[in-house]
């Protein structure tokens, strides 16, 4: 089946001759995709940047926000016009305002694909038109990756403040009604900290106290925000589960399997474990 060119979606009265092309990518701290649809007013800024050049120097902006997974796959981030351009670099010197009455029942719906080559993503639109293809179109716009299964969480501390700030119910569902032991990897170092959730505290409160404090009140990883600093943390420290029962399981099992996994990964001799 032929895939179904961008171009058929273009409204008459928009010509791509007046649009210059934003695929926003990760910029080292946050995933372009998370902050349109997490922050409306930060994603305006993230359109509103001027690098070394004046990229945006047509009337409109078409944006989108690179997918986390699949790096050709593009969330339609809306068309924004530009009112007016100031020349100092490297900072907001757009202003920029949403034209929803362009395609804005599309954003955060739209699905794009696109083969992007090179590090240039500020482009003219119809040099990119022809290679640009509608993936899928959503019933209701994107709100962040679904609950992956228990067995298959691997998300960042960054990515759990998303999920809890936004009280996502499918996470919430699955972990607020779970004891569980888990650990947290440093991703750039491969330092351990294991941890368990018991008593009346489920999975999602206990996160939920990660995603407030950034250590969870563990002395091991208070010293390692100390020294590395909160947006080293929320980028490299990644979460899983290892093992999760029901809330009817006795503590002392969960307190059992938490030591055992401690040994197991050398989360005292050789990671953040203190005890």
């Amino acid at each position: 089946m032929q895939p179904i060119p961008l171009a058929a979606l273009i409204p008459a009265d928009l010509d791509p001759a007046a649009c210059k092309l934003h695929c926003a990518v990760f910029n080292g701290k946050n995933y372009p995709i998370d902050v349109l649809v997490n922050d409306p007013d930060e994603w305006q800024r993230w359109n509103a940047w001027r690098g070394d050049k004046n990229d945006f120097n047509r009337q409109f902006i078409f944006s989108l926000a690179q997918d986390r997974h699949d790096l050709t796959l593009w969330l339609f981030g809306g068309i924004w016009e530009v009112m007016a351009r100031r020349p100092e670099p490297r900072t907001y010197s757009y202003d920029v305002i949403p034209r929803d009455d362009l395609m804005g029942s599309f954003v955060r719906r739209l699905y794009v694909r696109l083969h992007l080559a090179g590090r240039q993503r500020r482009r003219t639109m119809e040099s990119c038109l022809d290679e640009m293809t509608v993936s899928s179109i959503l019933e209701e716009a994107f709100a962040g990756d679904p609950f992956p299964g228990h067995d298959r969480i691997n998300h960042a501390l960054a990515d759990l403040q998303v999920i809890v700030s936004q009280q996502r119910p499918d996470w919430r569902i699955a972990l607020e009604h779970m004891k569980g032991v888990y650990v947290i990897h440093d991703q750039t170092t491969g330092a351990r900290y294991v941890g368990s959730a018991y008593g009346d505290t489920g999975i999602w409160h206990r996160w939920s106290t990660y995603a407030a404090t950034l250590h969870g009140n563990n002395v091991g990883l208070k010293e390692l925000l100390d020294e590395k600093g909160a947006d080293y943390f929320a980028a490299n420290m990644k979460f899983a589960l290892l093992e999760f029962w029901s809330m009817r399981t006795d503590d002392d099992h969960v307190l059992e399997r938490e030591s055992y996994w401690k040994e197991v990964l050398h989360a005292r001799s050789l990671g953040h474990n203190k005890n």
